[in-house]
C-alpha cells in the first residue's frame, strides 16, 4: 500500500478512535443580516430557516430554477435576524454574487472568508478538548487559546465533533493550543474517507448543478411545503413524477482497485451510470463508492481500466452514526 495512503488511513482511525483536528480552511463564510434575512434565505435555500432559532444550525441547498445543487451549506441561526452561512471555497465568488443577485428583499452580506478561518475537531472524544457542552447542530461563542471564537457541534465525518470558527490571525495559536493536548492532525484525505464512509455527499462530485437533491436522496433537506423558493417548481414536479436516477451506494465484491469517481457501473453489462465517489474504506477494509444509476439492479459492476467488478447496492450509510 502506498505510504501517502497509509498516512491516511492513521489519520481517517484517529478521528473514529478518539479526536483529530484538520484544516477545513477549504470553506467560505458570508454573515447575512437585516430584518428580512429570514426572509431572503427561505427564498434562496431549500430547506425551511424558520425552523431554526437563535443557536441553532441547518443542512440545506442553494439550488437554481432547474433544482440542480449550486452548493450545500450550513446555516447557522446567530441572532433573530443574523446568519452565518458555511459554504464551499471553490464556491465562494460565486454562491456569493448569486445571493447578492436573487434576493428579493434589501439584505446585507458581508463576505467574511479572507477574514476568518475555521478548523474541525472531530472524533468520539472531542468534546472533552473543549470548555462546553453543546448540544447537536448548535453553535455558541467559546474562548480557545484566548481568543473568542464561533463553535458549532457540527461536521462532516460522521464522528461527534465541533467547528471553530475564528480570526484568521487567531487561527494559528489555536491550532497550537490543539497540538499541545496532544490532538492528532489530520488532512483532507481522511476527511474524504470518513465522510464517504457516512455517505456524506461532496459537491463538484455527488452534487452538480446537473443534479437534484431528490436525485440524491437529500429530499428531507428540502421544504416543498413552504413559500415559493428557487427551484421549487422543478424540485415539486420531480417529486410529483419520480426521479429518474438515483445516488446509490455500492461496496465492492470481490477483490478489486478502489473504484473512483468517473468509473463506469454496468448492470448486465450496459452502462446505467457511473461513480461519483469511490474510495477504499479504512474502516471496512472494502472498496465503497456512490453513484447515480437509472436502474433499481442490486448487482452492478464497476469498470476499471477496461475490467468489471462486482459490486452489491447497500443500504446507507455504510456505517452507523455514533452515538
Amino acid at each position: 500500500m502506498p505510504v501517502q495512503y497509509s498516512g491516511i488511513i492513521d489519520e481517517h482511525n484517529a478521528v473514529r478512535q478518539r479526536a483529530g483536528i484538520f484544516d477545513i480552511s477549504h470553506m467560505g463564510e458570508i454573515l447575512v443580516a437585516g430584518p428580512h434575512a429570514g426572509d431572503a434565505l427561505n427564498h434562496l435555500l431549500t430547506n425551511d430557516v424558520r425552523r431554526i432559532t437563535v443557536g441553532q444550525a441547518q443542512y440545506t441547498f442553494l439550488c437554481n430554477d432547474a433544482g440542480g445543487v449550486i452548493d450545500d451549506l450550513i446555516i447557522y441561526r446567530l441572532e433573530p435576524t443574523v446568519f452565518l452561512l458555511v459554504i464551499n471555497a471553490s464556491h465562494i465568488e460565486r454562491d456569493f454574487a448569486w445571493l447578492q443577485s436573487h434576493t428579493p428583499v434589501p439584505v446585507f452580506f458581508d463576505n467574511q472568508s479572507d477574514s476568518t478561518a475555521a478548523l474541525a475537531l472531530q472524533g468520539p472524544e472531542a468534546k472533552r478538548y473543549l470548555p462546553i457542552d453543546l448540544p447537536p447542530f448548535h453553535i455558541t461563542r467559546c474562548d480557545i487559546a484566548g481568543k473568542t471564537c464561533w463553535v458549532a457541534r457540527t461536521g462532516y465525518t460522521g464522528e461527534d465533533g465541533f467547528e471553530i470558527i475564528c480570526n484568521a490571525g487567531d487561527v494559528v495559536a489555536i491550532w497550537e493550543h490543539f497540538l499541545a493536548a496532544s490532538v492528532m492532525p489530520c488532512g483532507l484525505g481522511a476527511r474524504d474517507t470518513l465522510r464517504l464512509e457516512m455517505c456524506y455527499p461532496l459537491h463538484g462530485n455527488d452534487l452538480t448543478e446537473e443534479t437534484t437533491p431528490l436525485e440524491a436522496g437529500l429530499g428531507r433537506f428540502v421544504a416543498l411545503d413552504k413559500p415559493d423558493f428557487i427551484g421549487r417548481a422543478a424540485l415539486l414536479k420531480q417529486k410529483q413524477d419520480g426521479v429518474t436516477r438515483r445516488l446509490v451506494a455500492f461496496t465492492m465484491t470481490e477483490k478489486s482497485p478502489p473504484p473512483r469517481p468517473h468509473y463506469p457501473l454496468l448492470a448486465g453489462g450496459v452502462r446505467v451510470g457511473e461513480v461519483t465517489s469511490g474510495t477504499l474504506s479504512p474502516t471496512l477494509g472494502i472498496g465503497i463508492g456512490m453513484g447515480y444509476v437509472t436502474t433499481s439492479a442490486k448487482n452492478l459492476a464497476v469498470e476499471i481500466r477496461g475490467k468489471p467488478y462486482t459490486a452489491a447496492v447497500v443500504t446507507k450509510p455504510f456505517l452507523k452514526k455514533s452515538p
